[in-house]
């Protein structure tokens, strides 16, 4: 059992790695599919699988349906590892619901590549996010997590929700909860460089490691 539920109108940072630190992603189909289940697979109504949906190109930029979301998405990022979520619940027991369906990742990946057994560490972790000050911290990090001091990737199997605040660029994330706390997207990219440099003496507070 979890030490807390996960209230509506409350943020959460959920988390995970592959177990024993193994890649997760192994190339940019996996990793697009995986950014493909956070967008099919956040509705009330059930909608099957992945495959079911034929994973085509267009349907990445719409959400698949009109109909309530179960969580809204703040920021994300996905490393070949690792990935981070900012989220709040929109529906009862939305983010069990939400994990619990792009957990189906694990399957893909299992018949995909020919292995048995757990693919990430157990359950999704999580921390409630008690303050503003705390929410915007966390988004900085999550999106310039695996990037360098320009903002770009480090890696070429990452991804995270950065352009989406810094550029006109609309695709998985509600930004503005976070976006509306500043003047534009320059003084945007600046917080967030700032907030990121400073994320090793605050990493062991944020349990982001």
């Amino acid at each position: 059992m979890r030490k807390h539920a996960f209230e509506t109108g409350e943020y959460y940072h959920i988390y995970n790695r592959g177990v024993d630190k193994r890649k997760t992603f192994l190339n940019q189909y996996d990793l697009d599919r995986f950014l493909k289940s956070l967008v099919e697979f956040n509705t009330k109504e059930p909608i099957g699988s992945i495959y079911a949906l034929s994973f085509e190109k267009h349907r990445f930029s719409s959400p698949t349906t009109k109909s309530k979301k179960l969580v809204s998405i703040i920021a994300y990022c996905v490393n070949p590892n690792h990935f981070h979520l900012l989220l709040t619940p929109l529906a009862e027991k939305g983010i069990e619901k939400f994990m619990h369906r792009i957990g189906g990742y694990t399957r893909y990946f299992n018949e995909k590549y020919k292995r048995n057994g757990a693919l990430f560490q157990g359950r999704f972790k999580s921390k409630h996010i008690p303050d503003n000050n705390y929410l915007l911290r966390l988004g900085a990090y999550i999106n310039m997590n695996n990037r360098d001091p320009f903002g770009n990737p480090t890696t070429k199997l990452s991804k995270s929700s950065l352009e989406e605040y810094t550029k006109n660029i609309k695709n998985i994330c509600d930004t503005k909860i976070i976006s509306g706390q500043f003047k534009n997207q320059k003084e945007y990219s600046k917080f967030a460089l700032e907030a990121w440099q400073d994320t090793p003496e605050r990493k062991e507070a944020l349990d982001m490691n």
